[in-house]
């Protein structure tokens, strides 16, 4: 796993952030040192996907860069056959997906991952019983959530499951400073300096916007999911779930 090193040096002038084939490289390590739980989240998301998935449907994995949870997926379907649509803007991740996917052993029968290079906004989801958006739509701007959101909620089977992670952000400025220190520790203790956290935070301002959970609960809601629950909270990252 290459080592993170995007931020080490110190800018002059930083661009925001972007996806690029610099970002893919280093990904890997990348989620592990910043994202708390990355690896338990998504462990329990494609056991989720196994569970709601309905035969004949589609998996939509929105933001699905290089293929992490679709490797995850096709291990614990094991040999049961499924239909998984992977989008993501990025064309160094698509890359680095399709790569992936050639070196890993043979397809087995009937599992079919379908690649798209492009915006999710821009994908029409059909036919779904499980969408997953990891950490992805907190890069999509505000004003075109509420329209994805209920553009999913249209494309889902009844009986089918939305499941969203995103960094959140508390409504309570003394809970959100807290909530932002414990994450500031968090990538201490995981080998960030202060001039790397910094200068991520600064080139991520205006390019990553959390918001509360209570806005993202009630866009759920008003899209017409007739459930919602918070099955994983780490002070700013939360991991949702939403079934039709």
């Amino acid at each position: 796993m290459k080592k993170d090193r995007v931020f080490a040096q110190k800018q002059t002038t930083l661009t925001p952030f972007r996806f690029n084939r610099q970002v893919a490289e280093v990904f890997d390590d990348m989620l592990v040192r910043s994202v708390p739980f990355y690896g338990e989240s998504l462990k329990q998301q494609a056991r989720i996907t196994q569970r709601y998935y309905q035969n004949g449907s589609r998996i939509y994995d929105l933001g699905c860069s290089h293929g992490n949870l679709g490797i995850l997926v096709k291990d614990v379907f094991e040999n049961r056959p499924f239909t998984m649509v992977g989008v993501d803007n990025s064309k160094p991740m698509i890359d680095r997906y399709k790569k992936r996917l050639m070196d890993s052993e043979s397809d087995r029968e009937g599992q079919d991952i379908q690649l798209v290079c492009g915006g999710m906004e821009d994908l029409k989801i059909e036919k779904a019983s499980v969408v997953l958006i990891n950490l992805t739509l907190q890069f999509l701007s505000p004003k075109m959530r509420d329209g994805l959101i209920r553009s999913i909620f249209q494309g889902l089977k009844p009986g089918g499951i939305m499941l969203l992670t995103e960094k959140t952000v508390h409504p309570d400025s003394g809970l959100c400073d807290l909530e932002l220190e414990f994450y500031r520790q968090f990538k201490r203790e995981n080998g960030y300096s202060e001039l790397e956290i910094s200068q991520k935070r600064d080139a991520l301002e205006k390019v990553l916007i959390p918001e509360p959970v209570a806005v993202h609960e009630e866009r759920i809601r008003v899209a017409g999911f007739s459930l919602f629950n918070v099955w994983l909270k780490w002070f700013n990252f939360t991991s949702m779930l939403a079934i039709k």
